[in-house]
């Protein structure tokens, strides 16, 4: 393992500054040259295939709601099966494969699933709790491609702009690189599985960081240009339930999770990050949208200002990592200087977020257990690493949570190191999960593939950067802006795509 500074790498502005993930050959992605021959589709006819050839891995999550909606999805896989009177598939749900944190990362599976369903399978299917499948439906659609081949198949996103979170990667031409929607379900041909997980086994990965899992699984399997690219299924859907056609195999739910009222304002204490020099500038953004909708809230800064009001958390500010003043924050929650609340939110002061989407989605957590929760992030999970939660995107935690951290004697070996890459060394060290939501973004809108978007109702975003974040705001996180149907499907921020 490398030393704890080596181990953080590099803020630089406020952006994480990484190396290339795979060492891409930018100039084949640049120059369009990612192509599929007529000869790549094969449509089998007589290919027989059954229930009993498809292994599905539910991208289940350890944290005690997660585990039910997983358990629901295979309860319902496999009623799907009785119904059809044929032999159950296997249904395995990630988060309890192995003691491995990093299996939510997928490559560091791939040796188990080829040793294990090399010989009896033909097909490893992947999804997420919300994704529905239609049994049936899908063993025809697999049925028409060889399973004797390499497949890589799903739902094809795509960035129309070079972005940070894909490294900015394909320049030139970002649209070229296609990479899957993991809630319409994806799917990887066992010959596909069996090579790579040789290839797993062989050479290390080379990404130390794990940020957009979709694309980078994506990337190693189509190395270069030396394995397969996504082949698109149109079949695989993320449309809501309701609303689809007979011709897709997988959709959305339509309906929320079935988790009761949303939590009350009561319950949650909202923690900004600022210092002096954006006072002026970013603070009244917040102002300007989200503050209204927090019954606590405070400001922590390098300095006093009461216009605002900011209190001075005693660290002095620091360009990069933040962590002394992020340990402070949370010292600050467990005392009798703020309210005693079951939820702390700690944001940076240009994240955009809906704290009334945030207050629904925490009433499917249960605020006794040690939750942390929103964007997770990967660092060298290959190699035995850990999980953090992203800090711009907004962290969450629950009291227990904090409790635990606090009990544990965690703390910064430096005030400028980054408080949400220690928190998630923490967090590991004592065995507590980091919970992921998609919702939540550590970028900004145009940062991420429209399709990817079009089917959330997002709780957060971040940066100002070369936007206007009051119009942002406006468009993606107000609700009283937007038309909300019975599926719950933002169709405002839809149709303005």
């Amino acid at each position: 393992m490398r030393s704890n500074n080596a181990h953080i790498g590099h803020k630089v502005a406020g952006c994480w500054i990484f190396l290339s993930l795979f060492h891409i050959n930018f100039s084949a992605g640049s120059s369009g040259k990612i192509s599929q021959s007529q000869d790549d589709i094969h449509v089998i006819h007589n290919n027989q295939l059954d229930l009993r050839d498809i292994v599905f891995v539910l991208q289940s999550q350890s944290n005690s709601f997660h585990v039910r909606q997983a358990e629901r999805r295979r309860a319902d896989l496999l009623k799907q099966a009785d119904d059809l009177a044929e032999k159950p598939p296997v249904v395995l749900l990630l988060h309890s494969l192995s003691d491995n944190e990093g299996d939510w990362s997928i490559l560091p599976l791939l040796p188990y699933l080829s040793h294990t369903f090399r010989q009896n399978s033909s097909w490893i299917v992947f999804l997420e709790e919300e994704t529905n499948v239609k049994m049936a439906k899908l063993v025809q659609v697999l049925a028409k491609f060889d399973k004797n081949k390499e497949w890589f198949l799903g739902k094809p996103l795509h960035d129309d702009e070079s972005t940070i979170i894909h490294h900015y990667a394909f320049a030139e031409n970002p649209s070229i690189f296609k990479y899957p929607d993991f809630a319409a379900a994806w799917a990887l041909s066992i010959p596909l599985v069996v090579r790579l997980a040789n290839k797993v086994r062989d050479e290390p990965l080379k990404s130390d960081f794990t940020i957009d899992l979709k694309y980078e699984v994506a990337l190693y399997i189509w190395d270069n240009g030396n394995g397969p690219h996504l082949t698109p299924v149109p079949e695989l859907c993320t449309e809501p339930e309701a609303q689809t056609t007979s011709h897709c195999a997988t959709t959305l739910s339509s309906e929320p999770p079935p988790c009761g009222e949303p939590v009350n304002k009561e319950d949650v204490f909202v923690a900004v990050k600022t210092c002096r020099k954006f006072h002026s500038e970013r603070v009244p953004v917040i102002k300007k949208t989200w503050e209204k909708d927090a019954l606590f809230l405070e400001y922590y800064s390098d300095h006093a200002d009461p216009s605002i009001p900011t209190i001075n958390i005693g660290v002095p500010n620091t360009e990069r990592g933040h962590c002394g003043k992020t340990f402070a924050i949370l010292q600050r929650f467990l005392s009798s200087s703020v309210p005693n609340t079951k939820w702390l939110i700690i944001v940076d002061d240009d994240t955009l977020i809906s704290l009334p989407r945030l207050q629904d989605l925490l009433s499917c957590y249960n605020p006794s257990e040690p939750v942390c929760l929103g964007e997770r992030y990967g660092y060298g999970l290959s190699q035995g690493g850990y999980s953090y939660i992203t800090g711009g995107g907004g962290m969450v935690f629950s009291r227990e949570a904090v409790v635990r951290l606090l009990d544990s004697g965690c703390k910064c070996y430096s005030n400028d190191a980054p408080d949400d890459m220690v928190l998630g060394m923490c967090l590991n060290a004592l065995g507590l999960p980091v919970t992921h939501s998609p919702l939540f973004h550590q970028a900004r809108p145009e940062d991420y593939a429209k399709d990817f978007l079009a089917h959330q109702v997002p709780i957060s975003f971040h940066k100002h950067w070369n936007i206007d974040p009051v119009a942002v705001f406006n468009k993606w996180l107000r609700d009283d802006l937007v038309t909300k149907t019975s599926d719950g499907l933002n169709k405002g921020a839809k149709t303005e795509l």
